[in-house]
């Protein structure tokens, strides 16, 4: 064995080790006092694809804050939002469970009455019992038809932005609800101009921040775009060789710029764990309805090399960007392949500040952290695909199964689902089933389905 290679090994040891003895002694004081708690920022975009980003592949939207921010941080590339649309998505990271268990399975649209219910521990209530400050910003989409449903009625202290989807209004939906922006629960904008929002959120962020300088706080910004109709400012129209999307985006990585500009001006950006990813893949099957007001085919974003996109169970409507910092915790430089979803945020920000996981309900989550930091491989080991209330396909390890004609062009209407099995080690595009060369994966990962409908009491397909 050559020098060179023995010195790379000794230095692999020794950041391990390094990393083991950090989370050890993080396990130990983190619950002194609350001045060791570390401050949560979790950023949200809206269909925002697996190839949106310059660090995710794309080759002309530059992300040069969410690119740093990587290098400072990990990089995870088998991330999974637990739905493929915006409610279900957003019930699962905000209370750790899949969405059937939450009654949220679908879409809410204007004149829906449902919505999170008070039985549900959202992570911004389980921060709050631990002296948490909290505000969620930008699209709420958890229930507008009764108080409630709010943010400021289910664990944040303050909310400003929109409570559904930023296409919720005509031409786009047939609606007699007006589109408004909210401050807490009390509606002030109308027309809301749509250029600005992602813009007038960063500043909100920003205050918030410096107005939470010595003690703990939790921000959840959940940015309206890229979600259609797309919308930004002059400043930054033009400036992407992308296009009208490229502006969107690099809009919103200058909003991840200001954020952590602001951390590290009052010496906040070392005890701040920042994440970002999206709630589904790109909205590339568009329905008729959203190419209107110069809406074109083309202002919606990339799922990379993946298949599928918004709306299904494939990789490209459920793998999702996830950049997560937290300097001197989670070693810089890192990409992993290893399995994680947004359900492991919550359980894993829980753990984190010393808070602690609901009782009353089964989480599906786990806590990532020691995968985080490198020290252990992920316990997130099956994943369960949901599109609505129905269970279409599963992943353990690097085999994902699948039993839908759902977006199947290949099968004729009527015709009962063939199954697909993928090893996505080697074929991350689904392109090659191989489920007739495995069929002991197949019965195996099919009866994990079935085991798990039973838990849920749902039906599939």
């Amino acid at each position: 064995m050559s020098k060179t290679i023995k010195r790379r090994k000794f230095i692999k040891l020794i950041g391990a080790g390094t990393a083991i003895l950090q989370f050890q002694s993080f396990n130990h004081n983190r619950n002194r006092n609350s001045s060791e708690q570390p401050n949560i920022i979790l950023l949200f975009a809206d269909d925002l694809g697996y190839g949106d980003l310059s660090c995710y592949g794309h080759p002309t939207i530059r992300t040069k804050n969410l690119d740093r921010m990587a290098e400072e941080g990990i990089r995870l590339t088998s991330f999974y939002s637990a739905a493929p649309s915006c409610t279900p998505s957003r019930a699962a990271l905000l209370t750790g469970r899949y969405p059937v268990r939450s009654g949220l399975p679908y879409v809410l649209m204007p004149e829906s009455k449902n919505g999170i219910p008070h039985s549900e521990i959202t992570l911004a209530e389980a921060l709050k019992k631990t002296g948490y400050k909290t505000m969620a910003i930008g699209k709420w989409h958890l229930g507008h038809s009764r108080k409630k449903f709010f943010p400021t009625y289910n664990g944040f202290d303050s909310f400003y932005g929109l409570l559904y989807s930023n296409d919720m209004k005509p031409p786009f939906v047939k609606t007699d609800k007006p589109l408004q922006l909210y401050r807490n629960t009390e509606p002030v904008e109308y027309p809301v101009n749509q250029d600005t929002l992602t813009e007038r959120y960063t500043n909100e962020a920003v205050k918030f921040i410096n107005s939470s300088s010595g003690e703990p706080f939790f921000l959840y910004l959940a940015y309206n775009m890229p979600h259609l109709p797309i919308h930004t400012s002059e400043r930054f129209r033009g400036k992407s060789r992308a296009g009208l999307y490229g502006d969107v985006i690099e809009t919103i990585d200058w909003s991840v710029g200001q954020i952590l500009k602001t951390l590290k001006q009052l010496k906040l950006d070392k005890n701040t764990i920042v994440i970002f990813t999206s709630d589904n893949g790109p909205w590339l099957n568009l329905p008729s309805r959203m190419l209107q007001e110069n809406n074109k085919p083309w202002h919606t974003g990339s799922p990379g090399p993946l298949r599928g996109y918004k709306g299904n169970t494939y990789e490209g409507g459920m793998r999702v960007p996830c950049i997560i910092r937290w300097q001197n915790r989670i070693p810089s430089g890192q990409v992993s392949a290893e399995m994680a979803t947004t359900m492991d945020i919550y359980c894993t920000i829980i753990k984190v500040t010393g808070s602690k996981i609901p009782v009353e309900h089964k989480i599906d989550g786990n806590d990532i952290l020691p995968m985080l930091m490198g020290i252990s491989s992920t316990p997130t080991k099956i994943f369960y695909y949901f599109r609505g209330k129905n269970l279409e396909a599963v992943r353990e390890g690097k085999w994902k199964f699948r039993l839908s004609n759902h977006a199947r062009k290949d099968i004729k209407p009527g015709q009962p689902p063939e199954p697909e099995l993928y090893n996505l080690d080697v074929d991350p595009s689904e392109r090659y089933n191989v489920a007739s060369e495995h069929p002991e994966i197949v019965s195996h990962l099919k009866q994990l389905m079935i085991k798990f409908k039973k838990e849920i009491k749902t039906k599939s397909n």
